[in-house]
């Protein structure tokens, strides 16, 4: 009752503005009668397409974290600090005992090269030769272990750390400052959510018709209406109802929207009606639905409308009033109030042309 009252004020009081206005020029177009397979209404859920539950890779005290649920976080940041202090001494040791290793690796090659010559010249005996290349290659093996050792160490100390996978909010936090966090423990819940799945519930005949390849789809999310293409069906559908879940994908960027929120399709069905069809410029959103405006001897009527199906650029409607032959303003009243003035650009250049 207060919707309709609503809108009452709101044509009375456009009117009132507009009617002292100047005409507003546009162009018209007549309805016409044609078949049309009618559509379907359904109502899926929205899901975030990346999800992730993030874990700790090594047990340890928590030092830092650095996000809380609600937070915008960047692919790469780093939401948990692990103490690492005794990894980052053993490191250190671990790079001293390196450059020590290399060192004596240094030492040992010379000795090597200079025995190889000795022993050309009968200088020393094999014997010595061959104790001089097994410290050569030992010294090589210790650098080598050395090198493996600090690598490893290095990879526990990244694993201290819970790293951002994608840019993304964060929807549960499971952990705290100064608390045990254990190999494998939760961490928190991030979401992507810019990248949406949409699942609806379909008969088989509808999910039949589904185009994969380039056509997107309309679907209504709160007040908004964004393009998603068609994914997949989901070979596992519900005995009572004979339906079967259908999965539609699409990217959002400035919309907000939930895990779960409601979403809306209409879909065709296969048996064709007979209505009435317009351009689809004509149909336009105002006082929260969707209108288009009849020239009533050269005032814009507003009226209400219902979409029924969709023929290329036309669309089929139904609305109070509405017969075979009114003509429809299809440009221009994007600027055009109820009851204002309307001067045809059509008319006055067909006019033109007959003079």
């Amino acid at each position: 009752m207060f919707k309709k009252i609503l809108y009452v004020v709101l044509v009375v009081s456009t009117t009132l503005l507009s009617a002292q206005g100047r005409p507003s020029l546009v162009e018209v177009a007549p309805i016409t009668k044609g078949e049309v397979n009618p559509l379907q209404k359904f109502v899926g859920t929205i899901n975030f397409d990346k999800k992730s539950t993030l874990v700790s890779e090594s047990a340890g005290l928590v030092k830092r974290v650095n996000f809380e649920v609600g937070d915008k976080v960047k692919k790469g940041a780093v939401l948990v600090q692990i103490d690492s202090d005794l990894l980052n001494a053993q490191i250190k040791s671990s790079i001293a005992n390196l450059e020590i290793a290399k060192i004596k690796l240094k030492n040992s090659k010379k000795d090597f090269e200079r025995y190889k010559r000795l022993v050309e010249t009968k200088s020393i005996t094999i014997q010595e030769y061959d104790t001089a290349g097994l410290e050569y290659d030992s010294a090589v093996q210790n650098v080598v272990a050395l090198k493996a050792s600090l690598s490893q160490l290095n990879i526990q100390k990244r694993q201290k750390r819970v790293i951002a996978p994608f840019d993304g909010v964060i929807v549960e936090k499971n952990i705290n400052i100064s608390e045990w966090a254990s190999e494998g423990k939760s961490i928190a819940t991030i979401v992507n959510t810019h990248s949406i799945e949409i699942i609806f519930n379909l008969p088989v005949n509808l999910v039949y018709g589904l185009d994969s390849s380039k056509k997107t789809y309309d679907i209504e999310i709160g007040n908004n209406i964004v393009k998603a293409k068609f994914h997949s069906a989901i070979p596992k559908g519900d005995k009572l109802t004979r339906t079967f879940p259908v999965k539609f994908k699409t990217n959002i960027k400035d919309m907000f929207v939930f895990d779960g929120q409601e979403a809306k399709v209409n879909l065709a069905k296969k048996a064709k009606i007979e209505a009435l069809i317009i351009n689809r410029d004509a149909v336009i959103k105002r006082f929260g639905g969707e209108m288009i405006f009849v020239d009533n001897k050269g005032v814009a009527m507003m009226i209400p409308v219902k979409k029924l199906g969709y023929i290329g650029q036309n669309v089929a409607i139904e609305g109070k009033g509405l017969v075979e032959g009114m003509r429809v303003v299809v440009k221009g009243n994007e600027r055009v109030f109820p009851n204002q003035p309307i001067k045809v650009l059509n008319d006055m250049k067909a006019q033109v042309e007959q003079k």
